[in-house]
């Protein structure tokens, strides 16, 4: 999987812009990605621990190692107010 996604720096997310449609379509991909983005916010508050986030801007797909620092209803918080909205995110490792 990770082969078709680009890596990239957090800073670079705030430059980036992001479609209104959800990269997934199917409703247990939508669950999961929910509960793993809990168990990332989980990890940051009890270790610190970096994860992975595959996500989609409107050009191409792209990776990012980072923690994540908070979750809003609609936006997974990166360090330095960095924003990637839920539905442009794939998968979290």
């Amino acid at each position: 999987m990770t082969e078709e996604f680009k890596i990239i720096d957090k800073e670079e997310i705030a430059l980036l812009k992001f479609p209104q449609t959800d990269v997934l379509d199917d409703i247990d991909e939508i669950k999961a990605r929910i509960s793993e983005i809990n168990r990332a916010l989980s990890l940051f508050n009890l270790e610190h621990s970096k994860i992975k986030i595959f996500f989609e801007d409107i050009e191409s797909k792209k990776v990012v190692d980072t923690t994540v620092w908070g979750v809003t209803d609609k936006n997974v918080m990166l360090k330095q107010g960095v924003m990637i909205p839920i539905h442009r995110i794939y998968k979290l490792f």
